[in-house]
């Protein structure tokens, strides 16, 4: 089999970005079944299906009408079915460990195993009897735990975190609105679950918290919309994108503040299913035409289009998607595939593949080839690869393929271990006897079997660390926190931690930690992901847990964390601020801390003399600190209040001058006409010269004192020029006094001037006169049809300047 034939389904959605669709199954179950007359529940990892029929469509039935839920392997092959014989189900979904939940009108919660077996059944509202649900939602979170979702027909929507732990809780309310929500989606993240709630424009995050009104969110989208009509959240709860009734898709983090594209799908239909196909692609399928679009990141799209109704379901590591006679996956290629089946590539495993279809020809090629990966790389490089490629394979010619080409370089490696290939054919047996349409199971067990390793007791806990880490490396879609916590469960805190070194994710590390009382270790972890919101939780856990004097003695080793935390203090927590300035010694910071208390509104507006003495206390502590510059300026300050209250008895006024800039009280002096304390104010606060002119020049404007503002531009020479004086006259509508300054300005900026006082004749004469073609033209495109004499007076200047057009 050629590369060009196994990269024939594959296409590109950016640099480097290749995604592939492989058929894994055509579906065995009756031809009868069309999807669209049923709803589909289908659960992760290759799991079964379940499906009933759609009430809402008008479809044959036979036999006695009576809703049937059927069960079927991810082949198709029919596991189970039954009859429902209970209160009409709102929403059907699948827990972590494949057990059915069929969620009823009535708050009532049915759980059956794959087999149709009853397994559990419980009520969402064990106190409440009036609730009817409308709506409901089966989801996992990142602790693997599967919770449940609902809204009522008052639209309120409640949360159980476990269904083995039944505690209803309900999520915070929305403001009151006429309009009904047109979607919403489970956001589980690690320490919380929240919903994403649309109403119409309007959307929220709904917390855990029932006594809360939820803020509305604004999402960065540049198109105009009226409604969100479907979004949905990546499995690892960063990512978010939701469709809009203008037919455009955005993509972002589900903290709001990262947009990565807002794309036009062209339809402003409402899809039926949008899913995230791991983390780097969106797929968006729409019922009426039976279109799948995929969307990428930074916003490259392929669009596919179907014979039939499909259904699609989000895996960790893609999405699969389910037809009436057929079941593909759709997912990233492997970056150890693509090097070695990638057109035209130069990786030493793509040459030993071809050296191995030579040898098989019988070809001399197959010797060159070898001497080319000899000459450039490591030949157990080239067989490393191979293996390592075999697993994400589902057809077993290319498997064998691999294999043969890995058995072929081995054969040149002189006392090479065997280990791993062996290891490899046997985990290539189960996965293909696993994978066969009468099982039905398309599932990898590296996980399963990483998990087990961690409870023989016999091994040496150093050694058994390296051997999973050398064998997991860092795949995608497996997570090293999860084998921590089951190796803490057996006891081996120590390999635990070892474990979690490898862990991609810190917030997985730092949870693991904290539990395993590592604090400093959590902390350490927190920081170097650079994660804020991280190190702000793993400080307050440790302020929470850690007695005072231990808690401020371990964050002081952290000047990150007592950076953040201190941060933090500021905003809810003053009184334990001042405490670690204090203990501290940290005097600017204690001056600061006042200062701020001393221009708060309550200090500012109502009680100047308080200010007064904070400031001197202020004074002090910059003392103390060595901060000269700084106590100063709080001099200055001190300064400057003793003189505005001095003012505000003068003139009898209340709150005119008191905390005003230097620059306002000059300017309200000013405003009375008292120029001498304006004068005195210039000088005791050193107001530069240019400022206060163009300060005076603006006030005498704006009073309309136009023979003070002639005597003040006669008092001496004018330190900003005297095209302030024009512009001052011109923006309180004097144009006689704009004229008459416009003659003082410097010559080269005459032309500007007339022209800024549509003085256009005047403004072409001296435009012309210095030969300037740009005033010329500003003054042409001024006149347009206002002028026609002068228009063609300037059009006669241009020309006598040789300009063409």
């Amino acid at each position: 089999m050629s590369s060009a034939l196994i990269t024939a389904n594959w296409f590109l959605l950016g640099r480097d970005l290749y995604f592939r669709k492989l058929e894994i199954y055509s579906m065995e179950w009756n031809q009868e079944i069309k999807l669209e007359n049923f709803i589909v529940s289908s659960t992760s990892y290759g799991g079964p299906l379940a499906l009933r029929r759609d009430d809402r469509k008008i479809t044959k039935v036979r036999g006695s009408g009576q809703p049937v839920i059927s069960i079927f392997s991810g082949s198709g092959m029919t596991v189970t079915s039954f009859k429902w014989t209970q209160r009409p189900i709102v929403h059907m979904g699948w827990s972590n460990e494949e057990k059915l939940i069929c969620i009823q009108d009535d708050g009532n919660v049915v759980v059956f195993n794959m087999f149709g077996k009853l397994f559990h059944k419980f009520n969402i509202f064990p106190k409440v009897h009036d609730a009817k649900i409308v709506d409901a939602k089966v989801f996992t979170n990142t602790k693997n735990v599967t919770g449940i979702a609902v809204m009522t027909s008052n639209f309120n929507i409640f949360i159980v975190n476990s269904i083995k732990d039944i505690k209803t809780r309900q999520l915070s309310d929305v403001p009151k609105s006429t309009v009904e929500p047109t979607c919403w989606e489970v956001v589980s993240e690690e320490f919380s679950t929240d919903v994403f709630f649309a109403r119409g424009k309007e959307l929220y995050r709904l917390k855990q918290d029932e006594h809360h009104t939820s803020a509305m969110l604004q999402p960065d989208i540049s198109n105009p919309y009226s409604a969100i009509l479907e979004m949905a959240v990546s499995l690892n709860a960063r990512h978010l994108c939701f469709f809009t009734d203008s037919g455009h898709l955005w993509l972002g983090s589900t903290d709001l503040r990262h947009k990565y594209c807002e794309i036009e799908t062209y339809t402003i239909h409402r899809p039926k299913q949008l899913v995230w196909c791991g983390n780097e692609t969106v797929v968006v399928y729409w019922e009426q035409d039976h279109t799948v679009l995929i969307v990428a990141k930074n916003g490259q799209f392929v669009q596919d289009t179907y014979d039939h109704a499909v259904h699609l379901l989000a895996e960790i590591d893609g999405v699969r998607i389910i037809s009436s006679a057929r079941h593909e996956l759709l997912q990233k290629v492997p970056e150890v595939v693509q090097k070695i089946f990638r057109i035209n590539s130069t990786e030493p495993g793509s040459f030993l593949l071809e050296a191995s279809k030579q040898f098989q020809k019988g070809s001399h090629k197959a010797n060159e080839y070898i001497t080319l990966i000899k000459s450039k790389s490591s030949l157990e490089d080239a067989v490393n690869q191979c293996l390592d490629a075999v697993k994400y394979e589902f057809d077993t010619d290319i498997q064998k393929m691999l294999i043969r080409a890995a058995q072929f370089g081995k054969c040149f490696i002189s006392g090479m271990n065997s280990n791993k290939y062996v290891k490899m054919c046997c985990l290539l047996r189960v996965l293909n006897a696993i994978r066969h349409s009468k099982v039905g199971i398309s599932l990898t067990i590296e996980h399963q079997y990483h998990c087990k390793q961690v409870g023989q007791h016999q091994a040496d806990e150093e050694i058994v660390a390296r051997e999973i880490a050398s064998k997991l490396g860092y795949s995608s879609g497996v997570s090293y926190r999860e084998i921590a916590e089951k190796a803490s469960e057996f006891g081996k805190n120590k390999l635990a931690i070892k474990l979690l070194e490898y862990e991609s994710k810190a917030s997985e590390q730092v949870e693991l930690l904290l539990k395993l009382h590592e604090n400093k270790s959590a902390l350490h972890n927190a920081i170097e992901s650079g994660d804020t919101d991280l190190i702000y939780m793993v400080v307050l856990k440790l302020r929470e847990k850690m007695p005072l004097g231990d808690f401020k003695m371990t964050i002081r080793n952290f000047p990150v964390a007592q950076a953040l935390y201190i941060k933090y203090c500021k905003e809810y927590y003053k009184s334990a601020l001042a405490e670690i300035y204090i203990q501290e010694d940290d005097f600017p910071s204690q001056a600061q801390m006042i200062i701020e208390e001393s221009l708060s509104d309550k200090v500012h507006n109502q009680n100047s003399h308080l200010r007064d003495s904070q400031l001197t206390v202020a004074i002090e502590a910059y003392n103390k600190g060595r901060k000269d510059l700084y106590a100063s300026m709080c001099e200055e300050t001190l300064k400057l209040s003793k003189f505005q209250r001095e003012l505000e008895e003068k003139f009898q006024s209340e709150n005119k001058f008191v905390g005003k800039s230097v620059h306002d009280t000059c300017k309200i002096l000013l405003e009375m006409k008292d120029v001498k304390l304006a004068e005195k104010v210039k000088n005791d606060f050193k107001i530069p010269d240019k400022r206060y002119w163009f300060l005076r020049i603006n006030t005498l404007a704006a009073l309309k004192e136009w023979i003070e503002l002639d005597k003040f531009a006669k008092l001496k020479k004018s330190p900003v020029g005297y095209g302030p004086f024009v512009d001052a006259c011109w923006a309180n509508h004097n144009k006689d006094e704009a004229l008459k300054y416009v003659q003082k300005v410097p010559d080269d900026l005459k032309a500007k001037y007339y022209l800024k006082i549509e003085c256009y004749s005047e403004a072409a004469e001296i435009a012309f006169q210095q030969r300037d073609i740009q005033s010329l033209l500003s003054v042409q495109c001024r006149l347009a049809k206002k002028n026609p004499e002068l228009l063609l007076k300037v059009t006669g200047m241009l020309n006598q300047l040789d300009y063409k057009n």
